[in-house]
């Protein structure tokens, strides 16, 4: 999960006019469009609902009750928020930690709701959200396509980009919310309490079948403006690929859930050979926040114009290559952590 949101994330920061140059950038542009862009929150968006039934679950056990349990995430969900607000506004704009706080706080009260309220309300955002990204694509200006703009990432004061993060987050944070967030999210809350992560081996049938349908809409759905993004179809109208762009990201809340399966599928398998490296992935899972920050703190000096600069020249394959190292970084960083008994330092300030 962490390594698709260091690719997606790492390409964010490309400023240059020609990012697609050669045959490594296509292959990379074609793969990662296809099976990773738009496909990271949603598996990230269910993981986090996933969580919260979780953590509820534990809270009741504890004996708090169910109004201290909403209360104390409540509290969470303003500090992830306030969390997020800083490292938008320092570092990223495209910040999600924001977005899950504002989540929280909106959806607290769906926790305690039947089965079918969570399956309504999910299905009542995404038709709401399909409706948002095609009226975008038929409506807007073919040069925009429906992108938000990041004006920040050419900025070249530092204290000047941090005045336009801020403001970028302010509108990035709740459109996510509503747009990306809480469809996966209302049906990870329902998945959490089946525990089809926890117990994949009671539920393979279901996550195979979420798998192959989930990975296989995606490719589907996500191939043709893929083709676009890699430059290999270079003659694609304007207004159409507009539609393609939603299409694809549409079809991302899909791929969302299949790689959730797939992972579980996975991890079930790989559960008897645990070894260094199964056990600091593990690590990276429970110090999800604080990987995620170090992300940021390392692309933000590498692509910046107040920093290196590489934004500018690095090709897609380029910021993959940063993507996928850093992403390495935290790994080993999670690993040591874990085997000196420590959490992250992102996570032990939620909990304070």
């Amino acid at each position: 999960m962490l390594l698709f949101i260091a690719l997606v994330n790492a390409q964010f920061f490309l400023t240059g006019s020609e990012t697609v140059t050669s045959v490594a950038d296509r292959i990379v542009a074609l793969t990662q469009s296809t099976l990773v862009t738009a496909r990271a929150i949603p598996l990230f968006s269910l993981l986090f609902g996933y969580g919260l039934v979780q953590l509820l679950r534990r809270l009741d056990h504890d004996g708090d009750g169910a109004a201290q349990a909403r209360g104390l995430l409540r509290r969470r969900g303003a500090w992830m928020l306030i969390i997020g607000f800083v490292h938008g506004a320092l570092l990223l704009p495209v910040d999600i930690i924001g977005a899950y706080g504002l989540a929280v706080l909106v959806l607290v009260g769906l926790l305690r709701a039947r089965d079918a309220t969570l399956l309504w309300c999910s299905g009542a955002v995404l038709a709401a959200s399909v409706a948002l990204y095609v009226t975008a694509a038929l409506t807007l200006s073919p040069e925009t396509g429906g992108a938000i703009a990041a004006s920040s990432l050419e900025q070249q004061s530092y204290v000047l980009a941090t005045v336009e993060r801020a403001a970028e987050w302010v509108l990035y944070t709740p459109v996510t919310m509503l747009t990306i967030v809480l469809p996966p999210l209302l049906l990870g809350m329902w998945a959490g309490r089946r525990r089809v992560l926890e117990d994949p081996a009671r539920h393979y049938a279901l996550l195979v079948r979420t798998a192959v349908l989930g990975l296989g809409t995606a490719i589907v759905g996500g191939l043709p403006y893929a083709l676009v993004d890699a430059r290999l179809w270079t003659d694609a109208p304007t207004r159409g690929t507009a539609l393609l762009s939603a299409l694809h990201d549409i079809t991302g809340w899909a791929g969302g859930l299949g790689w959730a399966a797939l992972i579980a599928l996975v991890a079930m398998a790989v559960e008897r050979h645990r070894g260094r490296l199964t056990r600091a992935v593990e690590a990276v899972g429970q110090r999800s926040m604080t990987c995620y920050l170090t992300q940021s703190l390392v692309f933000v000096p590498i692509f910046a114009p107040y920093g290196a600069g590489l934004g500018e020249s690095l090709s897609v394959s380029g910021a993959a290559l940063v993507g996928a190292c850093t992403w390495g970084l935290t790994v080993g960083l999670a690993g040591m952590l874990g085997r000196l008994g420590y959490r992250g330092p992102a996570e032990s300030l939620v909990r304070r």
